[in-house]
């Protein structure tokens, strides 16, 4: 695959930033992200919006960060160091997403502005644990959608957010048009999800065109932080000038070769892994 350009040593890498929950387990959240920028070669910046107890097994606990601190830690980031993309993940509440959309139109990220904004609208962990208050399921629909570049739920938070059950195709075009219709500028249904098939389809459309982006299934259960590490690939490509659908095209072969190598831990599922990278360079 065609990888991101390496800054020359002693150069100042391309910058991205997170703002999402950590995994104390290590496989998603902003571990992943941090995990997965660093072998596409930017630097990652955090905004730590919630800390979460978690293992390979679920989601005992998390705790959430004021909103202000979440707010803050961007308007940081941004004023001194500057970044070329970002990209969201569990935001945990109405007043987190609040506050960091507040703060994303303020600094210049989101599509309206000149730093693309991925969203991945984290609701759930993969064992089906809570990581977003019922209620801020509103806000991620009026608030956080509408300055979103790119919006890449799964397929279970696409049924949360928009209502529709992703069967097939013409329930993923439906899907994707009505996460257009929230405001996204472009939106992604991943089909990692809908293991009836043996191939993987993301579908992403920008209101006008479907483009679809296919790889083999990974017969793995092991795709703890899969969301998260696409997501993260992609910002890393828009950082660098790319294109959305370029970006999406990147973001889909990582994360491919991340489940490929992904890796036993624990006794749960274990965590896709960029460490492939490190054997191509």
């Amino acid at each position: 695959m065609k990888l991101l350009p390496l800054a020359p040593d002693g150069q100042t890498p391309v910058r991205v930033l997170t703002i999402a929950g950590t995994d104390s387990g290590g496989g998603a959240g902003i571990q992943a992200d941090s995990r997965t920028m660093a072998l596409c070669g930017v630097h990652a910046c955090v905004a730590v919006a919630a800390v979460t107890v978690q293992n390979s097994v679920g989601v005992s606990g998390f705790h959430e960060i004021p909103p202000e601190t979440v707010a803050a830690q961007v308007r940081s980031v941004v004023g001194d160091i500057g970044v070329g993309a970002a990209k969201t993940g569990m935001l945990a509440s109405t007043a987190i997403i609040e506050a960091v959309a507040g703060v994303c139109t303020e600094v210049g990220i989101g599509r309206e502005h000149p730093v693309p904004l991925v969203v991945d609208p984290v609701c759930a962990s993969m064992h089906g644990d809570p990581l977003l208050h019922a209620e801020a399921l509103d806000a991620v629909r009026n608030t956080l959608i509408p300055i979103a570049t790119v919006v890449t739920p799964n397929l279970d938070e696409v049924r949360l957010i928009t209502g529709i059950e992703v069967v097939d195709d013409a329930t993923a075009r439906r899907a994707a048009e009505a996460l257009h219709a929230l405001g996204a500028q472009w939106s992604i249904v991943k089909g990692g999800h809908l293991r009836t098939s043996e191939i993987s389809t993301d579908l992403l459309f920008d209101g006008d065109t479907f483009r679809e982006f296919s790889s083999p299934r990974i017969d793995t259960g092991n795709d703890h932080g899969g969301g998260d590490t696409l997501a993260a690939a992609i910002a890393s490509a828009l950082a660098h000038g790319w294109s959305v659908p370029d970006a999406v095209a990147f973001g889909k072969e990582w994360v491919t070769k991340c489940l490929e190598s992904s890796y036993d831990l624990g006794a749960g599922h274990g965590p896709v892994s960029p460490l492939w990278r490190l054997r191509h360079p």
